[in-house]
């Protein structure tokens, strides 16, 4: 069920309050609106451009320069085959189930635990329980009304709620035939009409393209950011002076049909990401050689063992005793796990609503080893924000070998390497007569033969004089090679140089549903003025860092207003003036709504002494001071070298002015 969410104050949010706020101030819009619009596809406005473009750039600071990264943009239109090579082609999908009567899809895995949630929900309401009314915008009241046909007020009996609710606990680990078994089971149907729907299927989620005017090379917009990353990596290498580790990122935008878009900017088919590449030597553990400075950093971690038992209870732990225990995998996949937390913290994100959770085996991505999300917590329930894999080699390999490309790290080995092997050789000039066509077939298959069984098959050829292989369509699946046509025996090789193919850690951030989660928990109204809500984004993210505020029209105050916007700007912080005739408490107000960090007052004693009153958003606080010092504030603060606190003890306190 969606959870009870508060605000920052305490307050039970209202999220048809924030909606309409976002729409009336246009933080987003609806794409196409006056076509009638299209379902996931939204349009952002100036509030919500400049707070992604501020996330973008603190983004790029804290990951790309931090841990100096290869920042690349690949493109977004992909070839076919390297999506086929990649897995997406088969296995990017999800469930989804038809009404053969009216012809509505519906994603199973959310209709399933939409549908769950309701019956809960209509059993706390059979026991007289307080309900959370976390809802109130428009596509709620639609959702609603669709599954009120099966979430009327029933009390369930304890076995069946419990049932639910480990259901619900591990949603996301069912397969298409598990997530039918549970429709079949637990009557599930079209929730607008009663209607049965048929089992779920597969659907793939890309949307196809073809390039060029002939339409002969078929594309698609790419799902990810990652591919072209992988295929630039021995470039990469290269650049990076054959140097390992090191990581690659991008930022771009990517594509996914979903389903059934719903949650607003929540679940979207056109979606900007911010990915990284991180290609560590899969040799020692993975480790990552700034791991202890984040070894003591706590995370609220959600493992896929507790998951499994039907439980959504979280651990708090030390990073470091998560890795030597085991339960995060690795040094490198730990330290962006507590970097990502580190980052979601700088910017705004409220740390009591954040957990990593491990996903579970059937969920896990076709290519991952292990992954964990970063989930934020909002009035929709635990979102997925922040993926972060474990690709082990499985990318470089399947590139590698589907276009006999060496993406590899080739390095000099600090002493040579001896090597025992067994060596298989077959005598060329009779094995061509022997086999003509299927030669080549049959000797890749020879060389496909692991060491154990190369052992065994030595002996085999000793004693018997022949052996049998396996060869997939040569004649009846094996072949039988006599020894004047093979020999196996053990060899001692040295190695002055070592070749491996390297395993990637991938962290991955959806922008989008972060900018959202952090307008939700950074949204409150102030006590007597509900009316109007406060958006409390950091300066250092903020859309607009600072109002600039004349007392009235006054022309003296024209030239202060333009050397100060002037000096703002210089400094790349954003500014915006507000010179109309309301009351500059009604000012502050309204810019309140759009996140405006600061806001400078110009009077009559700025006239005479060139000080300026400098506010704080939040508290409703001012001090006063000379232009260089309020200028010097709003830099510190903008680059998030100090706090307001910090400001207020430095700077002489200032009292009245705003009034309404």
């Amino acid at each position: 069920m969606a959870p009870t969410t508060t605000t920052k104050t305490g307050q039970p949010f209202d999220r048809s309050q924030l909606d309409q706020l976002l729409r009336r101030r246009m933080f987003f819009t609806q794409s196409f609106e006056i076509y009638g619009g299209v379902a996931g596809l939204f349009d952002y406005g100036p509030p919500l451009c400049a707070l992604q473009a501020n996330f973008i750039d603190f983004w790029r600071k804290f990951f790309v320069i931090e841990e100096g990264m290869l920042e690349v943009e690949p493109t977004i239109l992909t070839p076919h085959e390297v999506l086929k090579t990649s897995g997406h082609v088969d296995k990017f999908a999800d469930w989804c189930c038809k009404d053969p009567k009216t012809g509505e899809i519906f994603r199973a895995d959310h209709l399933v635990e939409e549908v769950l949630e309701a019956r809960l929900k209509g059993d706390l309401e059979a026991r007289g329980q307080a309900i959370n009314a976390n809802t109130g915008a428009e596509e709620d009241a639609k959702k609603k009304k669709k599954i009120k046909a099966q979430a009327t007020a029933v009390k369930l009996d304890d076995a069946t709620r419990e049932e639910y609710e480990s259901i619900l606990a591990k949603i996301d680990n069912y397969d298409g035939q598990g997530l039918g078994e549970l429709m079949t089971k637990h009557n599930i149907k079209n929730p607008a009409t009663g209607g049965d729907l048929l089992l779920p299927v597969a659907f793939n989620l890309m949307f196809e393209t073809s390039i060029g005017p002939s339409a002969q090379l078929k594309g698609y917009l790419r799902p990810e950011t990652a591919q072209g990353q992988f295929l630039n990596f021995a470039k990469l290498l290269d650049f990076n002076n054959q140097q390992m580790p090191f990581a690659s990122a991008s930022i771009g935008k990517s594509f996914r049909n979903e389903i059934s878009p719903r949650a607003g900017l929540l679940r979207v088919r056109e979606f900007l990401m911010a990915e990284i590449e991180h290609f560590v030597d899969p040799e020692g553990g993975k480790k990552h050689p700034r791991f202890a400075e984040v070894a003591d950093v706590e995370l609220e971690l959600l493992d896929r063992d507790v998951q499994l038992s039907g439980k959504t209870t979280t651990t708090r732990m030390k990073i470091g005793d998560a890795v030597a225990q085991g339960i995060v995998d690795n040094e490198t996949l730990g330290y962006f796990l507590a970097r990502i937390q580190a980052f979601l913290k700088f910017i705004g994100v409220d740390q009591t609503k954040v957990r990593f959770r491990q996903h579970m085996a059937n969920e896990m991505a076709h290519y991952a080893a292990d992954c964990w999300d970063a989930e934020l917590l909002t009035s929709y329930g635990w979102i997925e924000c922040v993926g972060c894999a474990d690709r082990s080699a499985y990318d470089l390999d399947v590139h590698s070998k589907a276009t006999k490309t060496p993406l590899l790290v080739r390095e000099t080995r600090k002493e040579p390497l001896k090597v025992e092997e067994w060596v298989a050789e077959i005598e060329k000039k009779k094995f061509g007569p022997k086999f003509k066509k299927d030669g080549k077939t049959v000797e890749a298959a020879v060389e496909a033969l692991s060491q154990e069984l190369r052992e065994k098959l030595s002996i085999d050829l000793k004693e018997k004089g022949k052996i049998e292989i396996p060869v997939e369509g040569v004649g009846n699946g094996t072949v039988e090679l006599p020894k004047e046509l093979i020999t196996i025996e053990k060899r001692t090789r040295v190695e002055n140089t070592r070749e491996y193919t390297p395993n990637v850690i991938e962290p991955s951030f959806g922008i989008g549903r972060i900018l959202y989660a952090l307008i939700e928990h950074n949204f409150w109204t102030r006590e007597g003025d509900e009316a109007r809500g406060v958006i409390s984004f950091p300066p250092i993210v903020a859309p607009t860092k600072v109002l600039l505020v004349p007392l009235s029209n006054h022309a003296d105050f024209e030239p202060l207003i333009q050397r100060l916007a002037a000096k703002l700007r210089r400094l790349g912080i954003s500014n915006r003036l507000d010179n109309s005739g309301a009351s500059i408490g009604k000012r502050y107000s309204r810019n309140d709504e759009l996140g405006t960090a600061l806001g400078i007052t110009v009077d009559f004693q700025s006239v005479k002494d060139n000080t300026f009153t400098l506010r704080d958003r939040d508290t409703t606080k001012q001090v006063r001071a000379s232009e260089d010092e309020v200028i010097a504030a709003i830099q510190r603060l903008c680059d998030g070298s100090e706090t307001w606190a910090d400001v207020a003890k430095r700077l002489p306190a200032f009292e009245g002015q705003e009034v309404d």
